[in-house]
């Protein structure tokens, strides 16, 4: 009896034993996959774009000096204003030279007293020689008078306009239309024609920005460029972020410079609302669209991973797992990236590039169409669709 009783022990210790093992062995739990958004990338033509840096230039620019000497009378401007063309800016002491006209115009009087004189004389002369009442010397002596008070008189009328012209001066007023800066000559102070600088002038209804564009570059991407075309062209300034300025080519040189191997360019910017303020001497940034339009892939920016000195995209295979693939970028296109090699036509990306996932991981993808409101279509000068960011 009791050999049985030992022997079910056995039997109920190991069914006990089995049933423990049952419940601690279970099949392992797989974790859920990383979920990613995921686009077909984009092919688009576009066009590179080629920056270029410069400093503005006014197209007048106006040292102004007088043409008398004298002193300032009289300041008859606001510093830093606007002007126009004949505006008076600065009036000298103008009673010598009042004086000098005036002497003139009593010498004129006398000399034409005089010339009447020496007309009637002459009359005379040629009437007694017709009589044989004087003699020949005499008749030609009155004559010769006659021509010399002409000439005096013409002398004195010359000195008149001379002077008239200098008392003209002593108003100085502005040859231009623009912005004039400071009074660098006070009132009272004595000024030398065509050597004290009483202030400066520039023009600021539009500014030229100069830049050189080497031989090679232009050669490839802007042969077909003249001024004529008027090219266009966005700038922008220090501090800002954007290129909000718009303006075209007007100048091309007529030549290559061989010592630098460069092209110089003019741009121009007109003043308008979207160009104001523009200021001489402020340094820009160019930005020049070539001619040639390519098609090449598009991705987001974001989608863009660096590693260490190389740049990388993640790619999703058709079994959902993700690949490494080196890239080579691009003109950027706000917040969209050219891809010029390492992608092709229809891969799959991760659109938020390897911010939480890595190579050979399998992620749950869904997809999502790539958000191209940072840019503009628009049409190029060859009639043809192009990628462009917006300025």
């Amino acid at each position: 009896m009791s050999k049985n009783i030992f022997i079910a022990a056995i039997v109920i210790i190991s069914l006990a034993i089995t049933g423990c093992a049952d419940e601690s062995v279970q099949a392992p739990v797989k974790p859920p996959l990383q979920p990613i958004d995921v686009a077909e990338v984009l092919i688009k033509p576009v066009q590179n774009w080629h920056v270029y840096t410069s400093r503005l230039e006014s197209p007048e620019e106006v040292a102004l000096m007088p043409r008398v000497s004298g002193v300032i009378d009289h300041i008859a401007f606001h510093e830093g204003d606007d002007v126009k063309q004949g505006d008076l800016l600065f009036q000298l002491d103008d009673r010598p030279f009042a004086a000098v006209v005036a002497g003139l115009e009593a010498q004129i009087l006398s000399a034409n007293a005089a010339l009447e004189q020496a007309k009637s004389e002459a009359k005379r002369a040629i009437r007694l020689t017709e009589r044989k009442a004087i003699s020949t010397e005499q008749a030609e002596s009155r004559t010769s008078t006659l021509h010399q008070r002409e000439a005096q008189l013409a002398a004195l009328q010359a000195q008149l306009t001379a002077a008239q012209l200098d008392l003209e001066f002593t108003a100085i007023r502005s040859p231009i239309n623009g912005l004039i800066s400071r009074a660098n000559i006070t009132r009272g102070n004595n000024v030398l024609a065509g050597q004290s600088i009483l202030t400066s002038i520039i023009s600021n209804n539009e500014m030229y920005a100069y830049f050189d564009i080497d031989e090679r570059t232009w050669n490839s991407s802007f042969s077909e460029v003249t001024a004529a075309s008027k090219q266009q062209v966005v700038m922008q300034k220090v501090g800002q972020e954007s290129f909000t300025y718009d303006g075209y080519i007007n100048f091309i040189d007529n030549r290559i410079n061989a010592a630098t191997g460069t092209l110089r360019v003019r741009a121009i910017f007109e003043d308008n609302a979207a160009n104001r303020p523009l200021r001489a001497g402020s340094f820009a940034r160019i930005k020049l669209a070539a001619n040639a339009i390519t098609k090449q892939i598009i991705i987001p920016e974001r989608a863009i991973g660096t590693d260490l000195k190389n740049r990388f995209v993640l790619t999703v295979d058709k079994n959902n797992v993700l690949e490494y693939k080196l890239v080579k970028i691009g003109e950027r296109y706000g917040k969209l990236r050219a891809i010029t090699a390492g992608l092709n036509k229809g891969d799959i990306i991760a659109v938020n590039g390897p911010a939480r996932v890595g190579p050979g991981m399998p992620v749950n993808p869904t997809t999502v169409a790539i958000d191209t409101t940072d840019i503009a279509f628009t049409l190029s000068a060859t009639d043809s669709v192009s990628l462009v960011a917006k300025h």
